[in-house]
Order: structure tokens, then sequence, then C-alpha cells
């Protein structure tokens, strides 16, 4: 019997599988909270099937998202990346990559880890929605326009309500799995 899953994985293999596997599920570890920050900076006007086609593309060009490799990239390196046609080679997002790296060490060295920092919006706890169907969803909410407010303040870039929001569902910080799809009890 096939599965019920949100709509939005419908049909595509890869889809599907990050729906699944990943989709939705708390994260506390930094370096997947930072690999999905980047991914979702990138993800900014474009669909993100674009962007999982161009993972691993991404993770090679980012040295596998270490944000302390990134936070030191040189001209040259940030040069290289513009030619990268495996990524998105938009500038400014390149460029926010390498800043954001730098913030989200500082947001470390605050809170002991960007894990207690972005958790702590929500006291440690996930939010567990109960959206029937895909069209109530939110593109954005009030704890995504103060968490986006709150990451500005820090200096990062490309994080606006509507990124941060999608930040916060792909890391199960939000659990907007539709009440119908397979996934939402147990996430």
């Amino acid at each position: 019997m096939e599965k019920t899953r949100c709509g939005w994985c419908k049909n595509d293999p890869l889809y599907m599988a990050y729906h699944d596997t990943e989709w939705g599920i708390p994260v506390c570890d930094d370096d997947k909270l930072f690999e999905f920050l980047i991914l979702e900076t990138f993800q900014a006007g474009l669909s993100w099937i674009t962007i999982l086609r161009k993972r691993e593309n991404f993770r090679n060009a980012f040295d596998n998202f270490d944000y302390k490799k990134i936070a030191n990239y040189s001209e040259a390196k940030y040069e290289e990346l513009l030619l990268d046609a495996g990524i998105i080679r938009n500038k400014l997002k390149i460029k926010a990559t390498i800043s954001n790296a730098v913030a989200f060490m500082e947001v470390q060295k605050e809170f002991g880890s960007f894990s207690n920092y972005i958790w702590g919006f929500t006291k440690g706890k996930p939010i567990k929605n109960k959206w029937k169907t895909l069209s109530e969803l939110p593109a954005t909410t009030e704890l995504s326009d103060i968490v986006s407010k709150d990451l500005k303040k820090r200096g990062f870039k490309f994080v606006g309500s509507t990124v941060i929001y999608a930040h916060l569902q792909a890391t199960g910080i939000i659990n907007d799995h539709v009440t119908e799809c397979f996934r939402y009890q147990q996430v």
C-alpha cells in the first residue's frame, strides 16, 4: 500500500527520500544546522528540488559545509566558487555563505552552540502544527519573523522570514507534515 505523504514531494524519488528520512526530524547537530542554513540560503527564490539535486555539488564546493573553513575562504576561493557550474553561482549568496559562517561561530561562542541558540526560541521543544492540507501552511510565522530579525541583527544575510521558516521546518523545530502524512506522528 502506498504511503500517504505531504503533497509537495510526490512523484519524485529524490523528494520522497528527503521527505521520508530528513525533513522535519529534529536536528540538534551544529554541522547539520549549518548545512541546512546554507542550502536554505541558496534556495531563496528557487525551488527546493533544484537545491536537492545540487546538494552533493554544494557539499563538495563548500568543504562538506565546514563552517570553520568557509569562514576563512580567500578571495581566490570565492572566485573559484563563482565558476563552479555545479552550484548556484550567485555572488551575493556565496558572499553571504562566507559571512554567515563567521556569524554562526559568533553565535556558538555566545550560546555554547548554534543548536542552543536556535532551539532556545521554542524552549527546546518542537512545535507540532496540525495542518490538514498544504494550502494551510503559512510562508512565515511570528516565530520565523522573530528568528529572522535576530539573525539579521547578528550579521546573517539571506535569512528573511520565509527562508527561516523553511529552515525551522527542515530541521524539525516545527513539524509541518500534514496530519494525513505517515511522518506526522513519527517526528
